[in-house]
């Protein structure tokens, strides 16, 4: 078994003809406009305090952090569906576990918590706490600015995108810095490092397993395959086919499919027979993300705005990625965990 190292991402290939255009991405927060789309919403009884929270240059770790404060609850009795970015404004869910309060105790009211970076514009009880996934999708709303370019060209892809949709690839986020995560979760498989900390854990087998899944849809789409279904593929719901998430047990894919995800599994067996030993099953993800409900306007020559759904474990950056490339203001980052999907 080779030990091939993981200090950085490959370029993974890209469905649609480069456009050639470029443009800045979140010069201003209010340039990238996320709004959770709920599974569900809270139905007014039960041990749960869901509040509903727009935040705006804050991360979601951060905005639980301040709730469990406020509500005076232990940062694990906070759920959420999955993290949003920082430099945006978003609108999503939480919930705190708050059983109602014996001898005259009362719940909190939390809309009326002051914070500069995030205000609670509701609150609701609900019988069950909010878990990683527990979400449809995310409605995006995103400013492109100083645009340059070929503008027939960005149409192009745009069109196409709206009509064909995109790589499901896991974007960047998924990997941290650099793509960092992927080498500590192989050196940890290797067991070259210990880590002893669950959620450290459970980040650098997302940020493997996620690695695998993209390595195999790049492998397709350098193969002359995308859009396009082979013998043996498994296929979701919409009849387009899917990739692995991988774990134990064998593939559910036969034939010229099966053949292609275990040539990519033996290339980075180390990865793939290390999440098999901690546990991972096998599970399937689309190959394709399709944007709904996806429309774009030209406020200026060099400005775009689009807006578009994604499902969840979906990612924006990996939509505007088929359109153009995009840069973002230098910031000091702060490492975030990887969004579950």
């Amino acid at each position: 078994m080779t030990n091939t190292q993981y200090t950085t991402l490959p370029t993974w290939p890209h469905a649609y003809p480069a456009s050639g255009a470029s443009a800045t991405l979140k010069l201003f927060n209010e340039d990238f406009v996320v709004t959770e789309l709920p599974l569900q919403l809270p139905s007014g009884a039960g041990e749960h305090v869901w509040v509903d929270v727009e935040k705006n240059g804050a991360n979601t770790v951060f905005v639980a952090q301040q709730l469990a404060a406020a509500a005076g609850v232990n940062e694990w009795d906070v759920g959420y569906a999955g993290l949003k970015d920082r430099y945006a404004i978003t609108r999503q869910w939480f919930s705190l576990y708050l059983p109602s309060r014996k001898e005259g105790g009362e719940t909190p009211d939390l809309t009326q918590l002051q914070h500069p970076e995030f205000k609670v514009l509701s609150q609701s009880r609900h019988v069950k706490k909010l878990r990683p996934g527990d979400l449809l999708g995310n409605r995006f709303r995103i400013v492109l600015r100083e645009l340059s370019g070929d503008r027939d060209a960005v149409e192009a892809n745009l069109k196409a995108v709206a009509s064909q949709g995109v790589p499901n690839y896991f974007g960047a986020q998924r990997f941290g810095h650099d793509g960092g995560n992927v080498e500590q979760g192989r050196a940890m498989l290797a067991r070259e490092i210990r880590v002893r900390n669950p959620k450290k854990k459970g980040i650098y087998l997302s940020a493997v397993r996620s690695f695998v899944f993209n390595e195999v849809l790049a492998l397709r789409i350098r193969q002359g395959l995308w859009g396009k279904t082979l013998p043996g593929d498994v296929l979701d719901e919409a009849g387009r086919p899917t990739g692995p998430l991988w774990g134990r047990g064998r593939v559910s894919t036969t034939d010229e499919a099966q053949a292609l995800e275990n040539g990519v599994a033996a290339q980075h067996a180390l990865l793939c027979d290390g999440m098999e030993h901690a546990g991972l099953d096998q599970e399937r993800r689309a190959l394709v993300a399709s944007p709904a409900d996806m429309s774009w306007e030209w406020p200026q020559a060099d400005q775009l705005v689009l807006t578009f759904s994604l499902p969840a474990g979906a990612y924006a950056t990996t939509v505007l990625s088929e359109i153009l490339d995009t840069t973002e203001p230098d910031r000091q980052t702060e490492d975030e965990p990887a969004a579950v999907a």
